[in-house]
């Protein structure tokens, strides 16, 4: 197999090109003064940035074509950039720009805000939406194109990523990380320079790089991109770009098939919906609306464990595992055997049939966290990766997702700790004790649950509370708790642990009374029957 292409490469491939290029809104920018805006970025960042430090820079930005640029000027400069998530807030943010060693980070007014009263060290911030930017440029406007010599495992990209502790971890993405996908799915889908490629999903995420950005380059397609994310404007946007591929992850087809019907909405020139995370009552729904195929996998920041769709698959399975992927115990090592179901399509064999999902040949595309080599010795043992999602298969082979070990949750398409949720709640003066876990969201994913112990001398207060919690700098929107689980007491091991596992198993269907918060809501309402049933997965016990 050929090594995978630089970033660089790519790019400097499209520096003639006027026929194709980058489209926001009623803006267009060639492929050609793509490469000559990013040839002057990557001039004003060799001036910025301290060639005695870490050449890294963070980028607090939604989907706008100033991040494109600033993502070519990494790859002529050889630089790197540092995909700051738009959603975490305070001392949070503050702590991923210090771990991940950004000398410079480039945001817009929309944003900066988030910055400000943040103890950064000295890090420099920049508006690029300020007088101040083009400032900055003029002097190197026209730069003298100088291509940096990069190789396919150079460090490109720092992508955060929620770990088994709950801290995030900046996975390291070298350019064959963003490229090798890229290629390869540019390569199986047929795109080309016809094509248009849809950006909505946020660009500090892997999924928007590696499954569109390097896509586009791969492919020398165009890139349509959104600010953010609108089903209402999704099938708008297909139209107005003649968009042909877009990618997704998480919930976007439930919400996209959510608006409402049009007897036209096959009449579009999308082929290709590509992404994870997405159910099957989604998936269909999303292919028979709008006339395109829907190709669902598996996989991760980190790379080290990718299921592909098959074809044929039963429905909610991922996939066949793959040849170098095994189910293996978590407490023995062996391999799990198949599951077991039911005549209602019911697993019957859950705790011998679940465990985590391994490469048992090695690290795969995973190339370390940034900055913490614990985290990599927790993730590579023995010659194997670890991946800390579980699943299950079948006597076919075919793979299931069984959820995630030591505290993650999956919301919105994003890994999400419990553990710095947990300390955010432990400062609210009614609590004595707290576990937070996730639970299944009824499209797609988790919702973020907490049982909670209160204290003596105080009741829950679903109005105080919800207060409290829309009040917490560094609580994003993504690890805001909806449900609530009041106890006097929760199930522990036989040292005291808290068993998590139990409390999400049972998640609302249990005799403390639980409280339930939608997005929106000013407070907690407590649960009722018809509540509880609205909350229950789609495709609850089926297999």
């Amino acid at each position: 197999m050929t090594s995978p292409p630089t970033v660089t490469a790519l790019l400097d491939r499209l520096a003639e090109i006027d026929d194709r290029g980058l489209h926001f809104e009623d803006v267009r920018v060639s492929w050609r003064e793509h490469v000559r805006l990013s040839h002057d970025r990557a001039a004003l960042l060799r001036e910025l940035l301290e060639p005695t430090a870490p050449p890294h820079f963070g980028v607090l930005m939604d989907n706008v074509p100033e991040f494109s640029l600033l993502l070519g000027a990494a790859a002529f400069s050889g630089s790197v950039v540092v995909g700051l998530n738009t959603t975490r807030r305070g001392e949070a943010l503050a702590r991923d720009i210090a771990l991940a060693d950004c000398q410079v980070v480039f945001t817009e007014r929309t944003h900066a805000d988030l910055l400000e009263g943040l103890d950064l060290g000295g890090v420099r911030v920049i508006e690029v939406d300020s007088a101040e930017w083009p400032a900055l440029l003029a002097p190197h406007t026209g730069s003298v194109p100088v291509v940096a010599d990069t190789r396919p495992d150079d460090l490109f990209m720092l992508i955060f990523t929620s770990g088994t502790s709950g801290d995030p971890k900046a996975v390291r993405c070298t350019h064959g990380k963003i490229t090798g996908p890229g290629r390869m799915l540019a390569d199986r889908f047929g795109l080309g320079p016809d094509d248009v490629v849809y950006l909505s999903m946020p660009m500090f995420h892997s999924n928007a790089m590696m499954a569109g950005w390097g896509v586009a380059l791969a492919a020398m397609s165009s890139v349509a991109l959104r600010r953010k994310f609108s089903a209402s404007g999704f099938l708008p946007d297909l139209r107005k770009f003649g968009v042909t591929y877009a990618n997704y992850v998480g919930k976007p087809l439930s919400y996209i098939v959510a608006t409402p019907e049009a007897p036209d909405d096959g009449d579009n020139p999308l082929r290709i919906m590509y992404g994870n995370e997405g159910t099957a009552p989604a998936v269909a729904e999303f292919t028979r609306r709008f006339d395109a195929v829907v190709v669902d996998g598996f996989g991760s920041t980190e790379g080290g464990v990718a299921i592909s769709a098959t074809p044929g698959a039963p429905p909610g399975a991922l996939g066949r595992l793959p040849d170098g992927i095994d189910i293996l115990d978590p407490e023995t090592g062996r391999p799990c055997p198949p599951a077991v179901f039911d005549s209602d399509g019911r697993i019957v064999n859950a705790d011998e049939a679940t465990g985590e999902l391994v490469n048992v040949n090695g690290a795969g595309l995973f190339s370390g966290y940034y900055n913490n080599p614990e985290a990599d010795a927790e993730r590579v043992r023995d010659g194997k990766y670890y991946s800390g999602d579980l699943g299950y298969r079948d006597a076919d082979g075919f793979v299931y997702f069984a959820g995630r070990s030591s505290g993650w949750m999956r919301v919105d398409g994003e890994n999400i700790g419990a553990a710095p949720i947990e300390r955010v709640l432990l400062r609210y003066p009614g609590f004595a004790q707290v576990s937070v876990y996730g639970v299944p969201d009824r499209h797609v994913g988790d919702r973020v649950m907490a049982a909670v112990i209160p204290t003596a001398a105080q009741a829950f207060d679903p109005v105080g509370f919800a207060e409290f919690l829309d009040a917490q700098a560094d609580l994003g929107p993504k690890q805001l708790t909806t449900l609530i689980r009041v106890c006097e007491s929760f199930p522990r091991t036989a040292t005291f642990k808290i068993l998590t596992r139990s409390l999400s198993a049972e998640r609302w269907n249990c005799s403390d009374p639980v409280w339930i918060r939608e997005r929106g809501d000013r407070e907690f309402l407590l649960s009722t029957p018809e509540l509880t049933q609205k909350l229950e997965p789609a495709t609850s016990g089926v297999r």
